[in-house]
C-alpha cells in the first residue's frame, strides 16, 4: 500500500508546486496590471481636475462677457 500511496503523493505535490508557480505568475501579472491601472486613474483624476478648473474659468469669462454685452445693449437702448 505504501508503494502506491507514496508515488501518488509525490505526483500530487508536484501538481501543487506547478499550480502554485502558475498562481504566483498570475499574481505578479495582476499586480503589474493593477499598478498600470492605478497610474491611469491618477492621470485621469489630474486631467479631470484640470478640465474642471478650465470650465470654471470659461464660465467666469462668459459671465464677464455677458455682463459687458448687457451693458452695451442697455446703453444702446437708452440712446435710441
Amino acid at each position: 500500500m505504501l508503494d502506491t500511496v507514496l508515488p501518488k503523493l509525490e505526483q500530487l505535490i508536484e501538481q501543487l508546486i506547478v499550480k502554485n508557480d502558475a498562481l504566483l505568475q498570475e499574481k505578479s501579472t495582476l499586480a503589474s496590471q493593477n499598478e498600470t491601472l492605478a497610474q491611469q486613474v491618477k492621470q485621469l483624476e489630474d486631467d479631470n481636475e484640470m478640465l474642471q478648473m478650465e470650465a470654471l474659468e470659461q464660465e467666469e469669462k462668459h459671465a464677464t462677457t455677458l455682463t459687458r454685452i448687457n451693458a452695451m445693449v442697455d446703453r444702446l437702448e437708452h440712446e435710441a
